[in-house]
């Protein structure tokens, strides 16, 4: 991993971005809610502000660090959720088989058929708004995709021979499963994983911008950007910094992913070699 620049780099992104959303708040002394109409649409570096201010006189800097905490919190959420889902319910359906396998794969091809969008309308109606039902919507639809690809790297790993050994042995399929096959798939599970976290966090901040995410007063990147847009001719900093701060999230992520890949993937890392070579 030392020598995986792409991981490298996504990494030090991904720590920036956990310092500013966890500590960011604290270094800058102001609340983000704290409205002053005497001191609206201030630009970057203004007295007190670093990120300047919005419309309403609030702390840009505050509000874009209390917004990448509420996207690593939806993120966390949904991670959390679709990876264990979708490694269990991929393992199970690809090494059960039969009518367990076809209902699965049914269940799962619907809810992949399903626009993320319309899924989260449909839990927002059920629940309300908040970040609830968007961990939820998006934890779904990452959950079906993660299955369908456990499901397909499990039933490549059945044809193994080690896995047939293990047959042989007079090992019980829940052993095989998790002593055997589980260590094989968690490398693909894992960057699969990381791509989605960057799914996750596009779609709460898409969510949040047509107003079914964060609910004020609470900030959200994806709400930043929605309210800052009616200024961007006189304050374009306030769509502009939130936007900046999700494509970072989103680059962090996507790195981390593409280094992964390259790790846990041995045939990348011999074409490496050979190029290096």
């Amino acid at each position: 991993m030392r020598h995986n620049k792409l991981l490298l780099v996504g990494l030090a992104l991904g720590v920036i971005v956990l310092i500013a959303g966890v500590l960011g708040p604290q270094f800058t002394g102001q609340d983000y809610a704290t409205q002053n109409f005497q001191n609206v649409n201030q630009p970057p570096l203004s007295e007190g502000h670093l990120f300047g201010t919005d419309s309403l006189g609030r702390d840009l800097a505050t509000r874009t660090f209390v917004g990448i905490r509420v996207s690593l919190i939806v993120a966390a959420g949904v991670t959390l959720m679709s990876m264990v889902a979708g490694i269990v319910i991929g393992m199970v359906a690809g090494f059960l088989g039969g009518w367990i396998d076809r209902s699965i794969r049914g269940a799962v091809d619907f809810v992949w058929g399903f626009p993320l969008i319309l899924v989260a309308v449909l839990f927002a109606a059920g629940f309300g708004e908040g970040l609830f039902p968007v961990i939820l919507a998006v934890g779904l639809v990452n959950t079906a995709a993660i299955a369908r690809v456990v499901r397909g790297e499990v039933l490549a790993l059945k044809e193994r021979e080690f896995i047939e050994a293990a047959h042989a042995g007079g090992l019980s399929t829940f052993r095989i499963m998790w002593r055997h096959a589980f260590p094989n798939i968690l490398g693909p599970a894992l960057v699969l994983t990381s791509y989605y976290v960057a799914v996750a966090i596009i779609a709460e901040s898409a969510l949040s911008f047509i107003g079914l995410g964060a609910q004020p007063p609470l900030p959200s990147l994806g709400q930043m950007v929605a309210d800052g847009r009616n200024f961007l001719r006189l304050n374009h900093w306030a769509a502009t910094i939130p936007g900046l701060a999700i494509v970072m999230m989103v680059l962090s992520v996507s790195l981390i992913g593409d280094g992964l890949r390259d790790v846990f993937d041995p045939r990348l890392r011999h074409e490496a070699k050979g190029v290096d070579d």
